[in-house]
Formats: C-alpha cells, sequence, structure tokens
C-alpha cells in the first residue's frame, strides 16, 4: 500500500476507510474494481461491526442482523466482480420467517408462502384475501419505484431526487401518508397493522408518524424472502472480506483510527492510535456520520458545525442485547419471534420520547441454532435476545440507568407466559452489551443501534449525504448516510460512496 499520495486529488487517488463493517466492506469492494488503492482500518481484531460475531463454549452468536433480506443487493455486490455469491455464501431460507406474539395470547406467523401467509392473516381477519392481495400490489409498486428510481441514486436536492418520477408515481408513495395509516387501507385487524408497522422501529420512528412508503419493509421480506447465511450472518461478512482480500483490499486490525488529520482544508490522511500519521488524500468513514464529525476529524470548526448537525438528528433507538447458550430446547420458539405489548401505541411514544425501558418492553428472541444446528453444541441452542430502548442521553448515558436485572427478568417471565420457559440455571453461558458497550465498540452515536431515523426530512437529499461539503476528500458509508440503515441499505450505500468518490474525480 502507498504510504504517500498517488499523484494529485485530480488522478486516482489512494483511499482509506475506517471501519470494517458491511458498509465499509462493501464500499472497499466497489473502489477497487474501480482502480483505486484500498486500506481498511478496523478497531476491533475482526471486520462485521455491527455484524460481529461472539463464539463462547462452542456458542456462535451474530451481534447484531439475525436474518438477511434481499438477498439481490448482495448477489448483485460479488456480481460486480464478476463473482458468484453462491461460491462464498451458503445461504438457507427462513420459513416460516417472522412470528409475532401479543400479551393477550393472539399470534401471527409470517411466511414467503402465499397460502400459509393467506392462511395466517385469515385467522386475524376473516375475509383478508383481497385486502392481501391488494396490498401486495401496492406495495410491490412502490417497492420497485424506491429501488429502480430513488434508492440507489446520489442526489443532492429533492428536486433532482423527487425530479426521476412522474408525478403519478410520486402520488403512490404515500409520503404523506402514516406507516399505520397506509397499513389500515388493506387490513382491520389492530394484530396485522401492528405486526407489519413494527418495522418502523428499526427506522426510528413510530409506525404513527413515518412515511406510508415503508410498507415496503414487509413486503420486502414476504416477497423476497429471509435468509440465514452458513454460520450465520457472519458468514455473509466473511464471504465479502474474501472478496475484498481477493481484490486486492489492505485490511488493518485490532487498531483504532484516533483521528481524520485535516491540511489547508481538506484532508491529510488518517491518524492511527500511537499518534502516527498515514497520508491518504480521501478517507471514507463507516463509523457514524455524527461520531466522525464530532469526535475524529481533526479541525476545531468542522467539529464544531458538526454537533451543531448531530443535535438536529432524530436518531434511532439503543439497545440492550442478550446473548444466551442455553442448554436443552427453545421450547414454542422458532428461528425469530418478535414480543410485542399490550399498549403499541404507548410503548412507541416511550421508545422514542421517554427515558427508560418502553411500557409493556417490546422485544425480540432469534434461535438461528433452529436453522444452523452447527451455531449450538448438540442438544443445546443459541439464543439472542434484542430489547430496544430510548437512546444514551434519555437513558443516562448508560447504567444505572438501564436496568439489566429488571429488563432480564422481565424478558425472561414473557417467554415462560409465552410457552418457551428459560429457566436461569439451562443458560450455561450468557455474555451483555448494554446501549453503552454498543457505543464504545463501533463508535454508535448517542448508542444509536441502527443509525439516523428515516423521518420524511431524513430521507434521500434531507439524509446526511455521503460527502462532507466542507471537507475536500471525505466520505461517509453505512446506516448514518444515503440510502439508510440494515444490510442491504449499507452494502448499497457502499456501492453510492464509491460512485461519489469516483464522480468527484478524487
Amino acid at each position: 500500500m502507498p504510504t504517500h499520495f498517488r499523484g494529485s486529488r485530480g488522478a486516482a487517488a489512494p483511499v482509506a476507510i475506517i471501519g470494517a463493517g458491511l458498509g465499509g466492506l462493501s464500499a472497499a469492494i466497489h473502489l477497487r474494481l474501480a482502480g483505486r488503492d484500498v486500506r481498511v482500518y478496523e478497531a476491533n481484531a475482526a471486520p462485521g461491526g455491527r455484524a460481529s460475531r461472539i463464539t463462547q463454549e462452542g456458542y456462535t452468536f451474530d451481534t447484531g442482523p439475525s436474518l438477511l433480506n434481499y438477498p439481490w443487493v448482495f448477489e448483485r455486490l460479488f456480481a460486480a466482480a464478476g463473482r458468484d455469491m453462491a461460491d462464498y455464501v451458503t445461504l438457507t431460507p427462513v420459513d416460516p420467517s417472522v412470528a409475532f406474539r401479543w400479551p393477550d395470547g393472539t399470534a401471527l406467523q409470517l411466511s414467503s408462502d402465499y397460502p400459509r401467509l393467506l392462511e395466517a392473516f385469515s385467522r386475524l381477519e376473516p375475509g383478508c384475501g383481497p385486502g392481501l392481495a391488494a396490498f401486495f400490489q401496492d406495495a410491490r409498486a412502490k417497492y420497485d419505484l424506491s429501488f429502480d428510481k430513488l434508492v440507489t441514486r446520489n442526489a443532492d436536492s429533492p428536486w433532482a431526487w423527487l425530479g426521476a418520477l412522474r408525478l403519478r408515481e410520486a402520488a403512490k408513495l404515500s409520503l404523506w401518508r402514516t406507516l399505520y395509516g397506509e397499513l389500515g387501507r388493506f387490513f382491520h385487524s389492530r394484530h396485522i397493522r401492528e405486526a407489519l408497522g413494527s418495522y418502523g422501529m428499526y427506522l426510528g420512528g413510530s409506525p404513527f408518524d413515518l412515511p406510508g412508503i415503508f410498507s415496503i419493509l414487509a413486503y420486502g421480506e414476504l416477497a423476497h424472502g429471509l435468509w440465514l447465511p452458513k454460520g450465520g450472518v457472519y458468514g455473509l461478512v466473511e464471504g465479502m472480506t474474501q472478496l475484498a482480500r481477493e481484490l486486492g483490499v489492505d485490511f488493518v486490525f485490532g487498531e483504532r483510527v484516533q483521528g481524520i488529520a485535516v491540511k489547508d482544508g481538506a484532508v491529510a490522511g488518517v491518524r492511527r492510535a500511537d499518534g502516527t500519521l498515514d497520508p491518504w488524500p480521501v478517507v471514507v468513514s463507516n463509523v457514524d456520520t455524527p461520531t466522525t464529525d464530532t469526535v475524529l476529524v481533526e479541525d476545531a470548526a468542522f467539529r464544531a458545525a458538526g454537533a451543531e448537525r448531530a443535535e438536529k438528528l432524530r436518531m434511532t433507538p439503543s439497545v440492550l442485547t442478550f446473548y444466551w447458550g442455553v442448554e436443552g430446547g427453545p421450547g414454542a420458539l422458532g428461528h425469530h419471534t418478535i414480543f410485542l405489548p399490550n399498549d403499541y401505541r404507548g410503548a412507541f411514544e416511550d421508545l422514542f420520547h421517554g427515558d427508560g425501558p418502553p411500557r409493556g418492553l417490546p422485544f425480540y428472541a432469534s434461535v438461528a441454532s433452529e436453522t444452523d444446528p452447527d451455531l449450538a453444541p448438540r442438544g443445546c441452542h443459541g439464543m439472542f435476545v434484542l430489547v430496544p430502548l430510548p437512546v444514551l442521553p434519555a437513558m443516562g448515558n448508560g447504567e444505572p440507568a438501564c436496568p439489566v436485572e429488571v429488563i432480564r427478568e422481565t424478558v425472561l417471565e414473557r417467554l415462560a407466559a409465552e410457552g418457551a420457559p428459560i429457566e436461569p440455571s439451562r443458560i450455561a453461558t450468557e455474555t451483555v452489551w448494554t446501549p453503552r458497550d454498543w457505543r464504545d465498540r463501533f463508535g454508535l452515536y448517542r448508542g444509536s443501534a441502527f443509525g439516523a431515523a428515516h423521518t420524511l426530512f431524513q430521507m434521500g437529499p434531507w439524509r446526511t449525504p455521503n460527502h462532507a461539503r466542507a471537507l475536500p476528500g471525505l466520505y461517509y458509508v453505512g446506516a448514518g448516510t444515503t440510502p439508510g440503515t440494515g444490510m442491504p441499505m449499507t452494502v448499497l450505500s457502499g456501492m453510492m460512496t464509491a460512485e461519489r468518490v469516483v464522480s468527484h474525480a478524487c
């Protein structure tokens, strides 16, 4: 790798990437395909970022994402390099997929098999067949328009972004109707609407205020299925890392970048933990954009401006995560179960405007070893429990405002009530990551687990762009920038950021 600038800024300059999360890996692959020399600096001992892995006593846990959706996004990444994804990653379908449960005993099991899905919906809303068919037709149109004309475009103004749509196409997106209201066009059952609307939590908003366009989230999973890579979601990280290495990407692991140097109003390089400066004319940060702007950039005026921007951002929730190695079976649990509260609207209100765990304590439990038995010792299962919480300022920046013991007991009580008792004596291993742990491990701003929220004015051209307008040579990738949060979006983000670097002739 070069230790000095190769040519002028107008030449094909080499690129440093801070962070080997999915966005950073995707950007590295696309920049290498564009002919750039690339080095990735990763603070942890292995790649993955939020999609990392914990291994202990024969159990393997994905730390973050527990299922893969929109497989075509990842297939296209490998195809761009002339490779077949199947040679790097083995996918197993997870169907039935996500289950939902309520304290009143109601349950809903999703499936990508349409007759099975219709049967499940009909138990909650008899005669809903026309509504389900209309939902699929409407959401498919939104989905296709979004990915064909909006999601993957680097547009710097609302007019350039929305200008790709005809007026009637824009009207189909339901940008001015809430997600919950949009679902109400097709379903009367509150349980169906609550289940499909719950995806809004990962976008950092309530289904009662997020735009109706996000009905595409549930549709995308139902239409394209949910999948588990062999070895867990981390199997995808390993496949992408292997591809990047084959293309010539250089990696530095186990060293946290101290700063991004600035000279003469432009990026000058990456400052390593020991203070050494590695000169680079182009730096792509896979660290949260507000953390990059307020902590990493070595320019006081830029950091001050970044702090002002960050204060205005609405972030997705923080999370408390449990990783349990459980002796014996998981009871009535399948691969992925979401436990919703009785007071659905109130829980969202607490999550985004409260200062403690939301009422009814919604959470999800993932038992990936139900799909891939190799992830746990014989006769045992690995269970991952994720509890969404307010961001850290509201939670008092960590303990004791995050009552781990109380939350653990509440989760175990709910599991027992739902026919999946996990006696503490059966928990052979346990790892707990609090919101503060997530913040400190991965540089997450306010401990936000999924990056900036997807409110109407934090989408598309209103979202933090993938380049720093006030600092030439600095680019962003990942959940905090365009197109947004979630594994497929961060991988697409890597493609878009690489395109931006090339278009700027940096």
